[in-house]
C-alpha cells in the first residue's frame, strides 16, 4: 500500500508539471508491485484521466495552453491511442516491456542532449 501511495504522489507531481507520470508509475507498478506490463500500462491510463483533468484546469486558468496547436494534436492523439491500444493488447508482454524501456531510454537521452536556454 505504501508503494502505491508514494508512486501515485510522485507520478501526480510529475504529471502536474506536464512531464508524464507514467515514466514513474509504470516502473513502480512493474518492479515494486510486480504487476504485469499490460496491466501496469492500462492502470496508468486509468490514473491519467483524473490527474490530467486536475492539471489541465490549472494550466487553462493560467493560460498556458495554445489551443490552436492542442486541438489537432488531441484529435490525432485519440486516433493514435485507439490504434496503439489494439496493437498493445495483441503484443507479447516481453516485447511491450522492451519497447517501453527503449522509449524511456531514448527520451532520457534526448532530454540530456537537448540544450535549451531557461526562460
Amino acid at each position: 500500500m505504501l508503494v502505491s501511495v508514494i508512486a501515485g504522489l510522485l507520478s501526480g507531481v510529475i504529471s502536474g508539471m506536464g512531464i508524464g507520470g507514467g515514466a514513474v508509475l509504470i516502473p513502480a507498478l512493474t518492479f515494486f508491485l510486480k504487476i504485469e506490463q499490460h496491466t501496469a500500462q492500462c492502470t496508468n491510463l486509468y490514473y491519467f484521466i483524473p490527474t490530467a483533468i486536475a492539471a489541465l484546469v490549472i494550466h487553462i486558468k493560467n493560460k498556458n495552453i495554445e489551443f490552436k496547436t492542442a486541438v489537432p494534436i488531441t484529435v490525432f492523439g485519440i486516433i493514435g491511442a485507439v490504434l496503439g491500444s489494439f496493437i498493445a493488447v495483441n503484443m507479447p508482454t516481453k516485447l511491450l516491456r522492451r519497447i517501453f524501456a527503449v522509449f524511456l531510454f531514448l527520451m532520457g537521452i534526448s532530454q540530456i542532449m537537448t540544450k535549451k536556454s531557461d526562460s
